[in-house]
Formats: structure tokens, C-alpha cells, sequence
């Protein structure tokens, strides 16, 4: 059952407390309470999924800044970007971030999984996880040797016919970018279309997909708008959480284990209000030190955007249909008769992955093209036909940090990312424009392109190119790491998932991981979620 006014005495106890109803945490209550071997509770600070706009595609341009699911983070201000604060929307709802964010099915490179077994994570190698997003998933194309059907995750194809999105795939061939069916088979190299998941024109969070067909166990019970405040301890062994519900102080013991879901910023936030981290950190806050664990909060990642924006010369882009009254009106019939339309927009249409230089050994730039433009994501579109496509580096150097500003965990975190800090950064954004630039003018798109509105045809030169990307640069919203998993002291995790140093505690979500992925971070936190959940069962018998 889902509960958001809870009236038990403060001794609940269950076998697995889990903090965060996010990608992860929708994942493992499913998983864990499938049996109905074990008690579960997930807490989760937000509210229910009930606002429409989670479920329609599109709806994550009116969610960007929708402050009752949304976290509403900024950054300190950021070095590499002139000084300005980025923006860092992130989930405070059933699903998390899956109920807000762009939709994209990406699962990154098999060599990303195989880094990480190398580097000492036996376990994660991308053989060893395959399975893991095979399980998750119900492909709309079938089962393959790379993908299953029939999990409870649906991936679907696009379902609107747009022209300007496949002359991009076709301008990106002409440019010397093969064309690649599927971003998640035997390479990632290409352009294409992206996979999203939803199912008949339906956004499918991991509260949708995971959470909704298990609220009927007895076995499962789910807390909204209840924020943690704590970990407690035995000694060095977790053994409750203490949360606030409607403005009363809750605490639940878990008999087996806490389990941290609460996202690359969320987690390490807990972890420190708890007493496990930087022990100056904790000090200079009052918090008593449980374990000094100075890596939990470090290792900080994301990925950056830069975007290039086209005015379009035939009116064929979300701009002209949300700016015309009829076509806006005729937009909402046809998504609310047949599911399709542009109201099924995802974050990314088409796109395309390569290297910037051949000597790589995998794509490092990912594009994101969409068929329409504005100044800033989650403000209106432009007045004037338009089309944007973005460029992303997919393994940036640069490392950041997440710390708590105060013992109040209702504060948000100081959270610098350090964007654009090595030359190796810089230089793949500025290498990477001037090849988006070489597609965006192939043949194949010049029936659409009137003009280059920004960065425009007088910035030509790496200086002035890498001035606008630190002008302009902005979030992909793919934190993580910040409480990575390894072997090496600065490590918070071991390769189950368990907090280094402590018992009955894991962190299981994109915190963990020991880098960054080449692609968007949702797929993969699922699967961290589908492994962890097998660990967890095995350890329970």
C-alpha cells in the first residue's frame, strides 16, 4: 500500500528499509518483496505520481521546474562555465528522476562495464551485466542476444513520424557516420534513433513499470512525503532510519538492511548526515563520526551539454505547432485519441554517437537531436521555427564534490561539479561542434536549415567555440559516483554494494559507479538495481 500519513507507533520494523523511490528504489522493492519472504518498506520524500505531466512524454518540459516533484538543485558556481550556477532537476516523487526526465533507453558502451571489472569490480563486467538489462527489459522489437521481453521495463520505439529527425540520421551518413539501428546491440557507434521508455505513448517510470503491480503485496508497504533524516547505528552495524512524514519524527528498524537509493546527490547527503564521511566535514556540522569515510561525496560527474541551435525553414518543428492555437489543439486530440503525435517527444528524437579523433578506441560524443528550440530547457520555445541538436561529452575528466551545507537535512547539498576542468574536456567539446557542424550542413538537412541562430557564423575559432560552450553549457542531468564502488580507500562501496566499513548498509543507485557511462545514466541504474537485488536474496537465505 502506498501511505503518506502514517499513524503507526514509532516501532515499525521490517527486513529491508529502502530510502528512495527512485529508479533504484522501485527496482528493489519489487525484487525484494516478490517472494514474500521479506518485509519492505520504501520511504520516499516526495509525493505520488499524480500529476499528468509525468505520463505524458513531453511533460518533462513542464516538470523541469515543477518544485512539488522536483528537487530544484543548483550548483556553486561553476569555474568552467564563467562563474554561473547550472540548474540540477532531479525526482522528489514515486519513480525519482524516472518519473521527470528525458525517456531515453541508452545502456552505454560494452567497454564502460568492462572498465570497471578491470579496475577491480569482479562481477561488472559487460558480460556479466547483460543479463541484468535483458531481465529488465520488455523490447518492443523481441528478444535478441542483446535484449529480453517481457521484463517488467517497456522500450519503444518512437511513435511520430518526424522528417526533420530522420534528415538528421541521413545528414549524419553523408557526413561519415554510419547509420546504427540500435544504440544498445553489438555497437554504439552511429547515428540513429533512440529507444524510450514508454509503452503506447506512456511514460514508463520505474513507479510505473516496477513499483505499480507490486503495491498489492503484503509484504511491501510505501511511505511518501517522508524525508530521512538519519541513519541510526548498533556500533558500526546499521540498524534504522529515522524520517520526518507530514511533519512527525518516524523511525523504523530493518532487521536485514538499509538500502540507499536516493541518487547521486541524495545519498551521499544521507550518509553524511548519518555520520559516514569526511570526518572534518561531519565535525564542522556537529555530527557525531560513525566512519570516516572520505570518499563518500567525492568523485563527483555529469555530463555537459552544448547546444546548436537551427531556425528551420519549413514549419515542421514543435515551435510552429505549439505556437499555433489550432495545431496545439489538434496536437493534444491526436495524443488523447491515438497515444502518438508530438506529444510524444522525448528528450532526444534521433542522434548519433562517434570519436572525435580515430585513435580512440570508442565513441567520446554523444548528439542529441530534437525538432524544436528554445534558450534554455524547460522555458518556452521559440517564436520562430527551430531545431536543436546538442553536443555531450561522454567521459569527462573533470571531478566534483557533494557536500552538506549543515546537520538540516531539508537544506540542499553544495554540489560543484567542476565542468570543463581538463584540456581533455575542452578540447572534445570543441572537436565535437565542428563535426555536429559538418552534419548539420550535409545535404541531407538543407531543406530545413535557414540559418545557425547560436553560437551563429562568426564563432569559428577554438577560442571563441570553447567561450560559448562556457557561456552556454549546460546539464544532460546524468549525476554520479559520489559514492563510487571499488577497492581503493577513497572507494565507499565493495563490488555487493555494501558501505565499506559498515554492516547492514548499501547504496544501491548511479552513485556507485566507478565512472562515469557513455550514454544516459537511467538504463544502467535499473540494472544496478535488477544485480543488487540478486546479491541482497543471496545473502538472505
Amino acid at each position: 500500500m502506498v501511505n503518506n500519513n502514517n499513524n503507526a507507533s514509532d516501532a515499525l520494523e521490517f527486513d529491508y528499509v529502502i530510502v528512495g523511490a527512485g529508479s533504484a528504489g522501485c527496482v528493489l522493492a519489487n525484487r525484494l518483496s516478490a517472494d514474500g519472504k521479506h518485509s519492505v518498506l520504501l520511504l520516499e520524500a516526495g509525493p505520488e505520481d499524480r500529476n499528468i505531466w509525468i505520463h505524458v512524454p513531453i511533460g518533462y518540459g513542464k516538470l523541469f521546474k515543477e518544485k512539488s516533484v522536483n528537487w530544484m538543485y543548483q550548483t556553486e558556481p561553476e569555474p568552467g562555465l564563467n562563474g554561473r550556477q547550472v540548474f540540477q532537476p532531479r525526482g522528489k516523487v514515486l519513480g525519482g528522476s524516472s518519473s521527470i526526465n528525458g525517456l531515453l533507453y541508452v545502456r552505454g558502451q560494452h567497454e564502460d562495464y568492462d572498465r570497471w571489472r578491470q579496475h577491480g569490480n569482479a562481477g561488472w563486467g559487460y558480460d556479466d551485466v547483460l543479463p541484468y538489462f535483458k531481465r529488465a527489459e520488455d523490447q518492443q522489437r523481441g528478444a535478441d542476444k542483446y535484449h529480453g521481453a517481457g521484463g517488467p521495463l517497456p522500450v519503444s520505439d518512437w511513435r511520430h513520424h518526424d522528417p526533420l529527425s530522420e534528415a538528421f540520421v541521413h545528414a549524419a551518413a553523408e557526413a561519415g557516420i554510419p547509420t546504427n539501428p540500435d544504440f544498445n546491440g553489438a555497437s554504439q557507434e552511429g547515428a540513429g534513433f533512440f529507444q524510450t521508455t514508454t509503452r503506447r505513448g506512456r511514460r514508463s517510470s520505474s513507479a510505473r513499470s516496477y513499483l505499480r503491480p507490486a503495491l498489492t503485496r503484503g509484504n511491501l508497504r510505501v511511505e511518501t512525503s517522508a524525508l530521512a533524516q538519519r541513519i541510526l547505528f548498533d556500533g558500526k552495524r546499521a540498524s534504522a532510519v529515522e524520517y520526518k512524514q507530514n511533519g512527525q519524527p518516524r523511525r523504523v528498524r530493518a532487521r536485514k538492511e538499509v538500502l540507499v537509493s536516493s541518487g547521486a546527490y541524495n545519498s551521499p547527503q544521507l550518509l553524511q548526515l548519518s555520520g559516514v564521511g569526511p570526518a572534518d566535514l561531519l565535525k564542522q556540522h556537529g555530527i557525531d563520526v560513525v566512519l570516516d569515510a572520505q570518499g563518500v561525496g567525492n568523485d563527483l560527474q555529469d555530463h555537459l551539454q552544448v547546444r546548436i541551435v537551427t531556425r528551420c525553414l519549413q514549419r515542421v518543428t514543435l515551435n510552429d505547432v505549439v505556437n499555433n492555437p489550432l495545431r496545439r489543439i489538434w496536437a493534444g486530440a491526436h495524443y488523447a485519441a491515438l497515444r502518438r503525435g508530438p506529444l510524444t517527444i522525448a528528450a532526444g528524437t534521433s542522434g548519433a554517437f562517434f570519436k572525435t579523433n580515430p585513435r580512440l578506441a570508442s565513441p567520446d560524443i554523444q548528439i542529441h537531436f530534437i525538432p524544436f528550440s528554445t534558450d534554455k530547457m524547460g522555458e518556452n520555445l521559440h517564436p520562430f521555427s527551430g531545431f536543436t541538436a546538442s553536443v555531450c561529452q561522454l567521459r569527462p575528466e573533470s571531478r566534483g564534490t557533494l557536500r552538506i551545507r549543515s546537520a538540516d537535512p531539508g537544506a540542499p547539498p553544495e554540489i560543484r561539479i567542476n565542468y570543463l576542468a581538463t584540456e581533455t574536456d575542452r578540447r572534445a567539446f570543441i572537436d565535437g561542434m565542428r563535426i555536429l557542424r559538418k552534419i548539420l550542413a550535409a545535404p541531407a538537412l538543407k531543406a530545413y536549415s535557414a540559418e545557425e541562430v547560436y553560437p551563429g557564423a562568426k564563432v569559428v575559432s577554438d577560442d571563441d567555440l570553447l567561450e560559448f560552450c562556457r557561456s552556454t553549457g549546460s546539464t544532460v542531468y546524468h549525476p554520479t559516483s559520489t559514492c563510487r564502488m571499488g577497492n581503493d580507500p577513497l572507494a565507499v562501496v565493495d563490488q555487493r554494494l555494501k558501505v565499506r566499513g559498515i554492516e547492514g548498509l548499501r547504496v544501491v543507485d548511479a552513485s556507485i559507479m566507478p565512472d562515469l557511462m557513455s550514454g544516459n545514466t537511467n538504463a544502467p541504474t535499473i540494472m544496478i538495481a535488477e544485480k543488487a537485488s540478486d546479491m541482497i536474496l543471496e545473502e538472505a537465505r
